[in-house]
Formats: structure tokens, sequence, C-alpha cells
């Protein structure tokens, strides 16, 4: 079974290239490594680093293609150190050991681009620009962006660009020292992070949907919640938005599918031009799951739509789909993975990401029977989430889980 260990830069820097693969491919057994490429700002303890509290910062960790971005509005900040090329070192042991190289990316969460260039960002129902991270995937200058990001990943010599955020994101996401004292249930909140920006209504125009009227119904229900209105109850499904906000709204949301699948269609083909492959990481699993590992609700694959994601459509653009298991429950991993497996076809790889520690695994047998869940429900390969974050002896925990 294939399987990887996500890492960063910063722990080959503090700890050595070769020692930190040898570490993962002979002492944990995995075949190969997904490294960020390009990364977003956090704040990280990370315990056998160099450093035990880390800093990152948005960038990608090579110098920009100036054929790709020289004639862009957009472009990514560069990393500390990436005139050293600790890509191109990177791909130099992997391939003296034979071990595959995934490109872990981040598309379209960028508070640096964001704060450089705030029309590029998600504009709410009331005209807000309050979301500085999150890159509007139906602007043009942030398509353009995303296609050139895709194209000078896989220049880097990765067999696989692993594209995350590359779709719309979800407002509980955040920014930085978030403060909310309105109490938002799940449905508000939903609504408060859907996008009306210009070219977000004129493609929703474009099918058919009355985007004027959805903005306005979106106000005027979160003007209540503002005003006191009592939240909505219960979980975001489309049934229940429509009977809270209405049709148009839902129509408005669906729509935003066509926005992503289209883009995700052009980063996918200029990436192939490279001579790579994308593979899209759809975030539901841990929008659910995150924080505590017990998500509620119906399987992740059913909630995509969230996001701006049809799952049906990406089976027929990407070869391979990355999921989150951010989930306690071995039943719940084989839950998720057979939906999204249902949904994306028996063509498509499907490769499902694994936290071994906090606050989804408690134990080698607990990570190793989730696996085998996720195995026998359809999984293709399984990940492991992510090096630089977890202690030594919990990273040792991967080898059990491994058939």
């Amino acid at each position: 079974m294939d399987s990887s260990v996500y890492l960063f830069v910063e722990d080959l820097r503090g700890e050595g290239t070769g020692e930190v693969l040898d570490r993962v491919l002979n002492g944990y057994g995995a075949r190969g490594v997904t490294v960020a490429a390009g990364y977003h700002r956090a704040r990280d303890v990370t315990p056998h680093g160099s450093t035990r509290v880390t800093k990152r910062h948005d960038g990608v960790h090579f110098v920009p293609p100036a054929d790709l971005f020289g004639d862009l509005r957009l472009a990514p900040p560069v990393q500390k150190g990436a005139d050293q090329e600790p890509l191109a070192e990177l791909r130099r042991h992997t391939r003296a050991r034979e071990a595959p190289l995934h490109g872990w990316t981040i598309f379209l969460h960028n508070t640096t681009i964001g704060l450089r260039h705030p029309d590029v960002t998600v504009e709410n129902c009331f005209g807000d620009r309050g979301s500085p991270a999150d890159l509007c995937p139906a602007h043009p200058d942030v398509r353009l962006y995303a296609v050139a990001l895709g194209r000078a990943v896989a220049r880097q010599g990765v067999d696989t660009v692993v594209a995350e955020a590359l779709h719309f994101s979800t407002f509980g996401h955040g920014y930085h020292h978030e403060r909310s004292f309105v109490d938002l249930g799940p449905m508000d909140g939903f609504l408060l992070g859907l996008c009306f920006c210009s070219y977000c209504m004129s493609w929703a125009e474009s099918l058919g949907v009355d985007a004027e009227t959805a903005r306005r119904e979106c106000a005027r229900i979160l003007d209540g919640i503002f005003n006191g209105d009592p939240p909505a109850e219960g979980l975001v499904t489309r049934s229940a938005l429509t009977a809270y906000a209405g049709p148009e709204l839902v129509s408005y949301a669906r729509a935003r599918s066509e926005t992503v699948t289209t883009l995700v269609a052009d980063v996918a083909a200029g990436v192939a031009a490279e001579g790579s492959r994308l593979e899209f990481l759809d975030a539901m699993g841990a929008c659910k799951g995150y924080a505590d590992g017990r998500p509620a609700g119906g399987p992740a694959a059913h909630d995509s739509w969230q996001l701006g994601v049809d799952l049906m459509a990406l089976g027929d653009i990407v070869s391979s789909l990355g999921v989150l298991a951010y989930a306690w429950d071995p039943q719940r991993v084989a839950d998720d993975v057979a939906a999204y497996r249902r949904f994306i076809g028996q063509t498509r790889e499907l490769r499902v990401v694994f936290r071994p520690g906090r606050p989804d695994t408690d134990s080698a047998e607990h990570l190793a029977a989730k696996v085998k869940a996720a195995r026998a429900a359809g999984a293709d390969a399984v990940d492991f989430y992510a090096y630089g974050l977890l202690p030594y002896p919990v990273l040792e925990r991967i080898p059990h889980a491994l058939p």
C-alpha cells in the first residue's frame, strides 16, 4: 500500500534531509514524503525541531519562475532560504532512495497576498472583505495565479502536486486573533462565509441564479442574527438550508461548484504540461473533525458542496483525491472513505490522511485499526500528518499501521 509522511522544509533544515528521510522511510516504513512546497502563516509547537515553537510564513520554498509569474498581478511570497533550493536537495535525496516526492501546496489561503490585494479576497453579503487570507476562486487574477503556482511546483520535480485550499473556504476557518461574541449557528456561519464579489455573482447569474436576490436574503438573515434573532439549529444540509434561507441562496451556493471545477481543471492541465499530476485535497474532513476528531452528521463527502466542491465532476478531472480522516472512530473513517469512493468511482486514486496523535488517535493499535478500516473501504494509499508537529513516540505508531 502506498504511503507518505507530510513534512516541512523547516524539519529538514533542523534535523538534516538525510536524517529525516532515513527516519521516515526506513524507520517508519513510509514509501515517500509529502513536503510543504508552498505554505501559509502558522504558529506551531514543534517538539523535536530546531525551535520548539515555529512561526511559519506565507510563501513558496523556491524562486518563482519569471516566465510563469512575470506578467501576472499576483505572485507567491518567497520563503527565507528559497534561493538555496531546499526542494531540489530533497528531490536528489528521494531519487537516490527511489522514493516518491509529493509537493504539498496551499493555493488560495494566503494572508500576504490578500492584504496586499484585498480586491481578490472573498466579499460577504454586506460588501465586507473580512477574510484577507481567503482568495476568491472566481477572480480572474486568482485563477491565473493558481495555474502558475501549480506549474511552478510541478517544475520542482515532484511526482504529484498536492493541492490544498483550491476551493472556497469557510468563515469559521478564520484569520488571526478571532473574536465573535455573536451566537452564530452552523448555517449562519455558512452564510457569512459565502462570497458575493462581482465575479462570483456574475458566474451564478450565467447559470440562471438570481444572485442579487440571494445576496439580499443572506444579508436579511444575518442582520436578524446580529440584532438578536436566535441562530438556526442543526447542521448545514441542502434541505435544512433551503428551509432556512430559501431556494435562491441554495442555488447560489451550489453554483460555486462550477467555479471550483473549472479552476481545478485548469490547474490540473497546467501541472500535467509540466510532467506531473494533481492530487486534489478535499478539506471537508478537517472542517468537520479538526477540533476533536468527532465529526457530527453525515459523511464528509456529502458536505463537500459547502466548499464549492463537486466530487463527481472532479473525479473526471484529477487522477487522485486526498481526504482528511480526522475522526476517532474507525467505523466513521470507513464510512467517510466509502462515501468518497462512491463519488469518484473505482478508477481514481483515493489517498487518506491520518493524524497519528491527538486529538484523533491514542495508540499504535488505534491508528492501525483506522488504517485497516480505510483500506477495507476503498483507500489506495495512506498519508500521515505531520512529521515536525508530532513527538517521536507518536510518529513511532506509523510502522504498526502500515501493512
